[in-house]
């Protein structure tokens, strides 16, 4: 199988795909940092499958690089650091612990924003045994009032599909899209890296990710397509597993 050029044409399906997204979203200094509700789901609906496929492209692009790991440091024992006393008791730490020096609130939040402009290289995955939280919109919640001792009172109205939501994380994850596909051969290395580190060590303490991608279908998946990317997706994804099956030497 022709590798490089399944990745170049897959790459390019998928620039198609990211310059409609960002005109949809409207990525430019001179846009609102917020989109109307039917636009910023719309534009979710389309990002989910583009990320899984990203991630998909970038393990066939791994697919034949050998990386060496940086050589495991060992484990020092070191004392225990005391940990400040639980907010939850309504004690507060008088003095920070060593080592655990805060940043200002600006350079904090400056910091968790650069790091979501990665592009993640695995799955999502739903722990198992774990029930998804169930949530009551606030226009469907119910209304408890004593007739005659409380005043009956207003649930707010059901949201329109023009309200505006904000789409700051949905920008960061755009441009973390963006970048993947701009500098393919870097999130390879980095996937590379990440199979030598779990190929090395051999023991390990507690649950560790074996695989990038999540058991049954990809996330955005779709059994009748509705847009290109489905079916991106869909052979990123057969393309992904074969790249990942170990070669047969028999």
């Amino acid at each position: 199988m022709d590798w490089k050029a399944a990745i170049e044409t897959n790459r390019q399906a998928l620039k198609r795909v990211m310059v409609t997204l960002v005109a949809m979203a409207c990525i430019t200094a001179d846009c609102r940092p917020t989109l109307p509700r039917h636009l910023h789901r719309a534009v979710l609906r389309l990002l989910r499958p583009a990320e899984a496929a990203a991630r998909r492209l970038i393990i066939v692009a791994a697919h034949g690089l050998v990386v060496t790991p940086p050589p495991a440091r060992p484990r020092k024992r070191e004392a225990t650091p005391a940990v400040p006393a639980p907010r939850s008791f309504g004690i507060a730490a008088v003095m920070p612990s060593a080592g655990f020096a805060r940043l200002p609130a600006g350079q904090a939040a400056k910091g968790r924003a650069t790091r979501t402009h990665v592009l993640p290289l695995f799955d999502p995955v739903r722990l198992p045994g774990r029930a998804r939280r169930r949530f009551v919109p606030a226009h469907a919640a119910p209304r408890i009032c004593v007739p005659g001792a409380t005043a009956r009172h207003r649930l707010p109205p059901p949201p329109a599909p023009d309200d505006p939501l904000d789409a700051t994380r949905l920008n960061l994850r755009l441009r973390a899209l963006a970048a993947a596909l701009d500098d393919l051969p870097k999130h390879a290395h980095r996937f590379a890296r990440w199979r030598a580190r779990q190929s090395r060590s051999t023991a390990h303490n507690g649950p560790r990710r074996l695989s990038p991608l999540k058991p049954g279908r990809p996330p955005g998946y779709r059994l009748r397509p509705t847009h290109e990317i489905h079916g991106i997706l869909a052979d990123l994804h057969h393309f992904a597993r074969e790249a990942l099956d170990p070669p047969d030497t028999s």
